[in-house]
This record gives C-alpha cells, structure tokens and sequence, in this order.
C-alpha cells in the first residue's frame, strides 16, 4: 500500500498574522503546501490527510479538492481544543491548540498505512518525500520510525527567532536524544537559543528537526498514553503543548521506538514570519528557472 501524507494546517501563525498556509508564493498563486502535495505524490505517496480547523475547511476544500481529483486520495480532520480524554477538560481561558502530538492523533482514524506528518507551512524538498517514501514503503515498522535531518544554519529566519528540535545521533544514525528549543536566533556574532533567559551558543552545523517525520500507524496508540500523561502534568497550564519531537524523544528513552535520521539533498525554507515571503518567492523563482518545478502545477 502507498504511504499517507499528513499535513499539519490547523495553526494560524501568531507570529505571521494570518493563514499562512495558504499565502501565494509560486508564479501560480502557488502556496508551499502546493509545492509539498506536488512533490509527494511524484514521490508516490497515495493519500493526504489535512489537519485544519473547521474555520478553514472552505478555504482547503476550495482549493484542493478540485486540483487533487485523481491524483491522490483526500481527508480532512480537524484539530479541536475540546478533544480531549475522558475524564479531561479546556481550562478557562484557554485557546491556544494542544500542539502538534494532539494535531496528528486527531488523524487517528484517517490514516491506515505508514505515514508522513510535516508542517503545512515548510518547504521540505523532492528528495525528502522521495527518501522518507522509501523507508515507508520498505522499512517502517512497529518499532521502526525515522525523521528527514536539516543543518541548522539552513533553516533559520533572519527575521526573528524560531523553534527547533535539536537532535542527537548514535553510531547506528538513529537518534538518541532531541531537545525541543523554542527560541534560536541568527544574531552578528553566531547562532544562539535562549532559555529561562539564558543565553546559549550553537555551532549551525547540528542537525534538528522540522517536524518531517515517517511513522507506522503504531504511534497512535503512543499518542493516546503521551496525551493522556501530559494532560495529567500540564494540562492546566494556558500555553502548554504537546510536541511530537518531545514525545518521539520519551519513546526512544523508554526504548519503544527506534528513529532512524534520513538525510537529502533537499532544501529546506519556510515562511515564519511576513519579512520571510520575498526570500521564499525568489527561492522557489529559482528552483522554477531551474526546472525543478513546472510554470504551472497543476
């Protein structure tokens, strides 16, 4: 059976203003996620499952489900803050949405073949879906699970900070340890993270997560424990979320998950911030001129 594409699109982007997630970047009106539909199914991943909110199902339906007719299989889910374990309930006050481990269990029932889940809003490259196709079709497994590396210097903003998994690896390429780091900032004198306010030096050259992962559909099962276990520590917190890579990260520790990290030739960029849009239309300008894309997608 073909992998499933997930695509986290329930985010509005505070630090953006607005649904990024469909803003026009290629020659087209193209979107990213254009770019990212295009490139998975020549990858030959056979369904794609969007994570939205209901206020955007319009948007989405509108523009996808004509363009994607026969050329792969399509499902909405939405990511509802509501959606929570018995027994559980939204503090008041509360709207912020419960992260992206919530945002991928809310495709539970939508995905039955090994998976991908990437960010709507990140331009991840051919070569990433060709390779974590692959291990998919070939290797996914119970146990099995694997990550497409970056370098972090190539995946910075020069507009303000953004987050990253920060990821170690052991002899095997497996990972071993990720530290989730929310604020990384490219400043004159190096690359640097911020925590508890303290400042921190990074060399650019570690390799980290962004958020492209390849899983069996065991982790759903992971998911329900690690939602109902964070709920049981956080969940009373206004700001709290549940990532994947922290939980990815607990189930290697507790040795129930092994991730194997897949490195490309692609190249990754993305829109954090408005100051972003011009580089990633001139990139995608280039990589159009260059023949990696046509005029026209669909």
């Amino acid at each position: 059976m073909k992998p499933t594409l997930v695509i986290l699109a329930a985010g509005m982007g505070s630090r953006y203003g607005g649904l990024k997630q469909l803003d026009e970047v290629g020659p087209n009106g193209e979107a990213i996620i254009d770019y990212s539909l295009y490139d998975a199914i020549k990858a030959g991943f056979g369904k794609v499952v969007f994570i939205i909110r209901h206020d955007f199902e319009d948007a989405f339906k509108d523009r996808f489900d004509k363009k994607l007719a026969g050329k792969i299989e399509v499902e909405y889910v939405f990511q509802e803050l509501n959606a929570l374990p018995e027994g559980f309930s939204v503090p008041e006050g509360r709207e912020k949405p419960w992260g992206t481990g919530h945002a991928i269990l809310a495709a539970k029932n939508a995905v039955h073949t090994p998976f991908a889940s990437i960010n709507a809003d990140d331009f991840y490259g051919y070569e990433a879906y060709a390779t974590c196709a692959e291990f998919l079709t070939k290797k996914a497994a119970e146990k099995q699970y694997a990550m497409v590396g970056y370098r972090l210097d190539n995946t910075l903003s020069d507009n303000g900070s953004v987050s990253r998994g920060l990821c170690i690896t052991n002899d095997k390429n497996s990972l071993v340890d990720i530290d989730e780091l929310t604020k990384i900032t490219k400043e004159n004198d190096g690359v640097f993270y911020y925590r508890n306010d303290e400042k921190h030096a990074l060399k650019g050259s570690e390799t980290v997560s962004m958020n492209f992962w390849g899983f069996h559909t065991s982790l759903f099962k992971h998911l329900e424990e690690g939602f109902v276990e964070f709920l049981s520590k956080q969940g009373s917190e206004m700001k709290s979320e549940f990532f994947i890579p922290m939980h990815v990260d607990d189930l290697i520790k507790a040795q129930k998950a092994e991730v194997e990290v897949l490195t490309s030739e692609a190249e990754w960029f993305g829109v954090t911030y408005q100051e972003d849009k011009p580089v990633v239309i001139e990139k995608i300008k280039q990589l159009t001129a260059a023949g990696k894309y046509p005029e026209k997608l669909w």
